[in-house]
């Protein structure tokens, strides 16, 4: 299961790269975070390249993405339009 207190983190505005999931409202998708976790990026790093993101974001992208497989529940998504 999911914890939803880090699926809020995760956001989605239709004026934000086409309303893809992105962190916080920042201009920072779930999507980039994600392929650089992929590709062996140390979460020290990101934090570091990425200075307004925090450990939970990095965590909350990890869930965002558990959910998305497993198919659990996104309802604690807050989409802003």
């Amino acid at each position: 299961m999911t914890d939803p207190a880090l699926l809020k983190r995760i956001t989605s505005r239709a004026d934000v790269f086409g309303g893809k999931p992105i962190i916080r409202d920042m201009r920072i998708s779930v999507e980039l975070i994600l392929s650089l976790l992929a590709q062996g990026e140390p979460t020290e790093a990101i934090l570091e390249d990425y200075p307004d993101l925090e450990p939970d974001d990095i965590k909350a992208c990890l869930a965002y993405a558990h959910a998305v497989i497993a198919r659990d529940s996104l309802e604690p998504i807050s989409v802003a339009g």
